[in-house]
């Protein structure tokens, strides 16, 4: 049984399902967490916001376990606690779902589910019945995943899910989700949404962290916003609109994004794929991507959407030469043959990137801002094969400078950083590259609303300087707003390619769903 201290309270009915009361916390003398008070209801949904950085991440971590407080106070059910441990916190009711993954590749999604809390009798485990019990979770998730599957397989939307029924599963009484539909698409965060509901509806409290402000309007019943360590304000949803929610955030009013110009008609074709395949490695299964077409010109932003499983992804992987010779068919790359045959080849014709999980493909966490910043672009900071200190600072230097990051020193460890400078190193390291087309897989997933703004701005600063963008996007207004078509894919196929004019939520999520053909 775990261990915990505990400071026996009377209960009373008035008392909230969890109170925090005066936490701080600090870090090498930096204070990242001031005397914050939070508190939560039965059968509410609080949404916690405020820009990275802000604080939101220590104070979970602070009711998980992970971090002992300087100073302050938790209380659940009016009994005061201290946790020692992440079990000492599950074991008094919390499930915490973080926004990076901590599943365990080689195990099954239902071993992964059950994880630490085994079905066992006499020392052994029941498989059958976890696997009966996880596939059961899984269905009322409204989620077609395999409970039998090895997680490591499992493309992040579907990993996402597994992290939520891994959550759900613990039958919690405070349930903390911390960006949870950052890879999921309008579907799955329907199920998500459903999920919620059920827990409110059994008494459950939901913590829920989100940089989409359309969610906060969907679902918050209160939220509080921190900035800076403090919390700054906390209202019933209804009282906090979403430009009152902003200014709390950011401290200062965002410019409004407008819609870019269409690109110029008669601007060369920069990318051109004609009956493009992705080959899976099983034989006899359907190809990744199968026979896709399109062309991509200069200052052009194509956006790419689809249900899971449609093949996004996986297109932008191929293209980038990750699965190497198993990528059919014919690609033009400015009017001259390209065969995506490797990453490093892909970087040479100048093709850039942007994975959809910063942590474990964008960056190498044990390293250096300076170190990240120049990571694909080796060849420019190693002359004759010999690293030079010198020029790796001088390019990070100036790449970073150009994206605004805000961090204590070139030399400081990536993973201190928040979310959002995190993304503009990953952005900083392909633009070191100097490409031509730019591929984005969610780019802004798990960044604050303040980041957001200014990473739509060097795309739009990219796209009108005559790069080619790719992007997928889960979030369907950031799609609309940045993309001037957007391709729809289906099992692997084209469904629909929509000019701005005709891209409306219906039609993309029709032809996703196999509801229309595809239209020029």
């Amino acid at each position: 049984m775990a261990k915990f201290a505990t400071m026996p309270d009377a209960a009373r009915d008035d008392e909230p399902l969890l109170k925090l009361t005066g936490l701080s916390k600090s870090f090498d003398g930096q204070l990242v967490l001031r005397d914050v008070d939070f508190d939560l209801r039965r059968a509410e949904t609080h949404v916690l916001a405020g820009e990275n950085g802000a604080g939101k991440s220590t104070l979970i971590k602070i009711l998980g376990g992970v971090h002992r407080p300087d100073r302050g106070e938790i209380r659940i059910r009016g009994r005061a606690l201290r946790f020692r441990s992440p079990r000492d916190a599950a074991a008094h009711g919390v499930a915490i779902i973080h926004q990076e993954l901590s599943l365990a590749p080689s195990l099954s999604v239902a071993d992964n589910v059950f994880l630490g809390r085994e079905r066992s009798k006499w020392g052994w485990i029941g498989f059958r019945q976890q696997h009966a019990a996880c596939a059961a979770l899984l269905r009322r998730m409204g989620a077609p995943i395999d409970p039998r599957q090895l997680a490591g397989a499992l493309p992040i939307a579907a990993l996402q899910l597994v992290e939520i029924a891994k959550a759900l599963a613990r039958r919690a009484d405070v349930v903390v989700m911390d960006e949870p539909t950052s890879a999921l698409n309008e579907p799955e965060v329907e199920r998500l949404f459903a999920c919620i509901a059920e827990l409110k509806a059994r008494g459950c409290g939901i913590i829920y962290i989100t940089h989409k402000l359309e969610e906060v309007v969907r679902i918050a019943d209160r939220i509080t916003v921190l900035r800076d360590g403090r919390r700054v304000a906390l209202a019933p949803a209804a009282d906090m609109p979403a430009e009152a929610l902003i200014r709390h955030m950011v401290g200062r009013e965002l410019p409004r994004q407008q819609q870019t110009a269409p690109p110029d008609e008669g601007a060369r074709e920069l990318l051109a794929i004609q009956d493009v395949s992705v080959r899976a490695v099983e034989r006899g299964r359907r190809p990744l991507v199968d026979r896709v077409s399109v062309c991509v010109r200069a200052g052009e932003v194509l956006g790419l959407a689809g249900l899971h499983g449609s093949g996004a992804s996986e297109l932008l992987l191929g293209l980038f030469g990750a699965y190497g010779r198993r990528v059919t068919g014919t690609i033009l790359l400015d009017g001259r043959p390209y065969r995506p045959i490797s990453p490093r080849n892909a970087i040479q014709r100048g093709l850039a990137l942007v994975t959809n999980n910063r942590q474990e493909t964008g960056l190498v966490l044990t390293m250096s801002v300076a170190a990240n910043a120049t990571l694909a672009s080796l060849p420019r900071v190693s002359p004759w094969g010999w690293m030079s200190a010198a020029r790796e600072f001088r390019t990070a230097g100036e790449t970073t400078r150009a994206l605004r990051l805000q961090a204590a020193s070139l030399r400081q460890n990536v993973a201190t950083l928040s979310g959002g400078a995190q993304q503009k190193v990953v952005l900083a390291k392909w633009i070191g590259t100097r490409p031509r087309v730019i591929l984005l897989d969610e780019p802004t997933r798990g960044v604050d609303v303040g980041a957001k703004q200014e990473i739509y701005q060097h795309l739009r600063a990219w796209r009108n300087a005559g790069h080619t963008l790719i992007l997928i996007t889960s979030e369907m207004p950031e799609l609309l707003m940045l993309s001037d078509r957007i391709l729809v894919l289906r099992a692997g196929r084209a469904a629909a390619l929509l000019g701005r004019a005709q891209a409306t939520p219906e039609r993309i999520l029709r032809a996703a769903m196999g509801e229309s053909h595809l239209v020029g």
